[in-house]
């Protein structure tokens, strides 16, 4: 287990160190790596029965609003799993995405930790004690701050390609499968026990896949992503549309005070659901 590997570096800490006070040496503390950096997202609900138009796209109002023309990037995303969510459960997310325009697969692998309260630093310690430190330069952190929840997500993002899918083609399972296994990393692979990760892909199915729509703006001086998520809904008859309006900076006071601007603007007009931001939960509830 991970953990154990933890433990094993601490005592192997302990040991170098007293051997070198055994020499006569003062005794050497082992720098602690630092805890990793994260950017922030933002990302807030919008009301789609006010904001969508019939043919369930964004209204004229709301992209004039935010400068953003009629195109939109799609974008056509599923995860892997057991039917137990094995993996889910113990907070990781392996992902497969197609964006529109772009020649290969995007393979992520996301490790989410829950923020209680405001306290961002005690999320990051946690994730530095289970292994993600400064020093992982291959995995990016990002704090998802919702309405009223914040998560810190670690991500290791690859590509992959296979032969025989064109256009917004998502592979198949066992492709898939594949694509997940061949690239894991080591952190995710070895997470509950060594080869971990890729035992439970092999056994995996496809959550999803959902086709969502995506378009770019500005507001505030920030560029501002609105996207569309058709999920099925509860009842599994029909479909549930997820409306997330978002931006990202680098600056925890940015957006802490940006966060708390757009949610007004939004009020006032009439956009805002009070609701935090699910879309990974809902999916892989209902799929």
């Amino acid at each position: 287990m991970l953990k154990k590997n933890v433990l094993n570096v601490v005592m192997a800490t302990v040991v170098g160190t007293t051997l070198l006070a055994g020499f006569g040496g003062a005794p050497q503390q082992a720098a602690a790596a630092s805890n990793m950096v994260p950017d922030y997202e933002v990302k807030l609900l919008l009301n789609p029965s006010v904001v969508l138009g019939s043919d369930f796209k964004l209204t004229s109002s709301v992209k004039t609003a935010f400068g953003m023309p009629d195109t939109v990037t799609k974008m056509n995303v599923q995860f892997l799993d057991t039917n137990a969510k094995d993996i889910y459960n113990n907070g990781w997310s392996p992902r497969i995405r197609k964006t529109e325009g772009e020649n290969d697969f995007e393979l992520s692998y996301k490790k989410r930790y829950a923020v209680t309260g405001n306290d961002i630093n005690g999320a990051l310690t946690l994730a530095n004690q289970e292994g993600f430190n400064s020093g992982d330069t291959g995995y990016e952190a990002q704090i998802e701050w919702g309405y009223q929840k914040k998560t810190l997500s670690i991500t290791r993002n690859k590509t992959g390609s296979k032969s025989g899918y064109s256009g917004m083609d998502l592979p198949n399972q066992s492709d898939s499968r594949s694509l997940l296994i061949n690239n894991a990393p080591d952190k995710f692979n070895n997470w509950v026990s060594s080869g971990w990760g890729t035992s439970k892909l092999s056994s995996s199915r496809i959550y999803g896949p959902v086709l969502a729509k995506r378009s770019i703006g500005t507001w505030s001086g920030e560029k501002i992503y609105i996207e569309v998520w058709p999920i099925l809904n509860a009842a599994g008859t029909g479909t549930e549309y997820v409306v997330e309006a978002s931006f990202k900076t680098t600056s925890q006071t940015t957006a802490s005070a940006k966060h708390d601007e757009l949610i007004t603007y939004l009020q006032n007009k009439g956009w805002f659901l009070a609701q935090d931001s699910l879309k990974t939960q809902l999916i892989m509830d209902r799929y």
